[in-house]
């Protein structure tokens, strides 16, 4: 196998969030086979179960009856959109953001993550990344030649925090780790980093000079009162050695506009600037407009959102804290669970297939999240409430049919 068809197996696509319909069916008793209720791919949130932020349509076209203008807008973007995004975001991360040199829209968060990565990364370098953490993480490292340093969370035996091992943290720095990789809240646990985690995270970076990107795509869906801490607002990290990620996703049922915004380091927004120009030229023109309707919401609108999510997240934990076997951590913000499972007499990959069959349920296997996790699973639990909580007894029973 060369290099190259090695690196590419490595990025793998088959049980990405979204994919897992392409997998090959498993054979199944037909006698097992359940359709007790509505189909659900947990894999990823329901936008149709939630109405996206009020106007935004109206924005879009807006947009589109611009033309050209919006379009073509400049590589990082409507330079009009950026000043009122960096203006709003300023305000919420506790900040000062300079629309022309210190933000810059993508395609996605997802293509902001690329881009910063790309942005960041050389051949040979060593990367610091959360197990479990985001599942693209450890296969962008790889494709871009780094080094994947893992950095273990804790994160059930750690009520007031997210569980990172810090000392563990360190000693990767200490170690020659150049950047360091991180989602808060955490995906796909769900739990916030700590004040105290995050001024850790801050003054070991700035004492061991590592640049961080921290994705923060869902620290306005925070539940239960619980306090968010900005890495960007500490004052401790050098400002050009942090990249921080947010974008309007499913918190705002706005995903498949493709939304994403990079803020901090102008070195690195720069580069990130110089890749999308041969990657994708631009976010696309008229999504662009749609960014004007973030944190502009009706009043209450988002406090309501946030309460119809909890609501389900409360549903759903309780479900699997009543099961035999499983633990799961309640989510604290954002709207995953990452519920682990008792042992089974199939794999999980298997396991993941049998319970699309027989349950008409989709998951996402913990492995995609670190390669230890082979007893979890990963669910969006931004769904319909009713077919959510009959889908989590489709898959208790499913378990219960495999239990070893």
């Amino acid at each position: 196998m060369s290099l190259l068809e090695e690196k590419f197996l490595k990025l793998g696509a088959e049980y990405a969030p979204g994919q897992e319909v392409r997998q090959n069916t498993v054979e199944v008793d037909i006698h097992k086979k359940r359709m007790l209720g509505s189909s659900v791919d947990f894999s990823h949130g329901d936008v149709d179960a939630f109405e996206p932020i009020p106007g935004s349509l109206d924005i879009f076209i807006e947009g589109v009856n611009s033309g050209g203008k919006q379009a073509y807008t400049e590589y990082r973007g409507s330079k009009n959109i950026r000043e009122d995004a960096a203006e709003k975001l300023s305000i919420f991360a506790g900040t000062t953001i300079n629309a022309e040199q210190n933000l810059i829209i993508t395609p996605g968060t997802q293509g902001a993550l690329f881009l910063a990565m790309g942005a960041s990364i050389s051949r040979g370098d060593k990367v610091a990344i959360v197990e479990p953490d985001y599942f693209a993480n450890r296969k962008l490292v790889e494709f871009f030649d780094g080094e994947v340093v893992p950095v273990h969370m804790d994160y059930f035996d750690n009520d007031n925090s997210a569980g990172l091992n810090l000392t563990q943290l360190e000693d990767a720095f200490r170690a020659g780790v150049r950047l360091f990789l991180f989602s808060n809240p955490n995906n796909p646990i769900g739990v916030i980093y700590s004040q105290e985690e995050i001024y850790e995270i801050a003054e070991l970076a700035q004492n061991y000079g590592v640049t961080v990107i921290v994705d923060e795509l869902y620290s306005r869906q925070i539940f239960d009162g619980r306090a968010y801490t900005h890495l960007c607002a500490q004052n401790i990290l050098n400002p050009e050695n942090i990249i921080t990620i947010m974008g309007p996703s499913k918190t705002e049922s706005l995903s498949g506009y493709r939304l994403g915004v990079a803020f901090g380091s102008a070195k690195i927004i720069d580069r990130m600037e110089k890749l999308q120009a041969i990657v994708s030229l631009r976010d696309g023109g008229y999504n662009q407009a749609v960014l004007k309707s973030w944190f502009s919401e009706p009043k209450g609108w988002m406090e309501k959102r946030i309460a119809q999510h909890q609501a389900i997240r409360d549903d759903l934990v309780k479900k699997f804290w009543n099961a035999q076997g499983f633990k799961v951590r309640a989510t604290e913000a954002g709207s995953y669970l990452f519920p682990q499972f008792p042992e089974l007499t199939i794999s999980i990959y298997d396991f993941v297939k049998v319970l699309r069959v027989q349950a008409a349920v989709t998951v996402t296997p913990g492995t995609e999240f670190g390669p230890k996790f082979k007893d979890s699973f990963r669910i969006n639990f931004s769904q319909n409430h009713q077919v959510a909580t009959d889908a989590i007894d489709r898959i208790i029973q499913v378990v219960e049919e495999y239990r070893k």
